[in-house]
């Protein structure tokens, strides 16, 4: 597969706790690494650009990592395009076939300020190219509004971080919003799975996720939707 795909990743690294935050490792090492087994050609970028700030707690916490964290981090050229991401005002989407939102905390505070993405996201929607986000990605979509000035999301069916999950983890009360909440609020159709069990959805050129186990289910439904017969379905 040759398709092209834009991972836009967090440039946020600090709560308003002062915890040390940014992108979760494993929302972006499983989708990467199944993404570069299908042969698509990656493009890795941030909001800032720059080094990609990972959540400690994802990367060297009290759980084991997942074998695709180890196996991202091991990777040489993985690690290279950490660490020279482009900002997404710089980027070039003409030939993006599908854009990647992984999450993490530090979304919630830069994703739905990045006007930038948020144009570039509306773009590719509203030409029914891929547009794809896991856990705390979906905070990436907020923003984002078609031509008739409509939130993207609406009326479409979705999932992303529960608001039960963010009370679950004890920061329900230090991000600048509930996700959930804030989709719903967009009149997204929100569908919510069991609390930190996979739970992906596709609809249509949408596909969502809702947790970090849900990361390797986002990245093969985004495959499914690049083979040709689902594009050209989607035409």
């Amino acid at each position: 597969m040759t398709a092209h795909v834009l991972v836009v990743a967090t440039s946020h690294n600090v709560m308003d706790n002062g915890h040390l935050t940014g992108l979760w490792a494993e929302e972006l090492a499983a989708p990467w690494l199944a993404f570069a087994a299908a042969g698509c050609r990656l493009t890795l970028a941030s909001v800032r650009g720059g080094p990609i700030p990972f959540d400690p707690r994802s990367v060297h916490g009290d759980e084991p990592q997942p074998e695709t964290v180890r196996r991202f981090l091991a990777d040489r050229a993985a690690m290279e395009a950490v660490q020279v991401t482009p900002a997404i005002a710089d980027v070039d989407i003409a030939d993006v076939d599908a854009i990647f939102l992984p999450g993490g905390h530090g979304t919630m505070w830069d994703l739905p300020q990045s006007a930038a993405l948020a144009v570039r996201i509306a773009s590719l929607f509203e030409q029914g190219r891929i547009v794809a986000a896991v856990c705390h990605g979906p905070a990436g979509l907020v923003s984002a509004k078609g031509r008739d000035g409509k939130p993207i999301v609406a009326g479409r069916r979705l999932t992303a971080f529960t608001d039960a999950e963010e009370e679950k983890v004890g920061l329900n009360e230090v991000v600048p919003f509930l996700l959930e909440s804030r989709l719903r609020d967009l009149a997204a159709d929100f569908v919510a799975g069991p609390d930190f069990q996979p739970h992906a959805i596709a609809d249509g050129n949408l596909v969502t996720g809702q947790n970090p186990a849900s990361s390797e289910a986002v990245a093969q439904a985004v495959l499914q939707a690049l083979q040709p017969a689902a594009l050209k379905a989607a035409e």
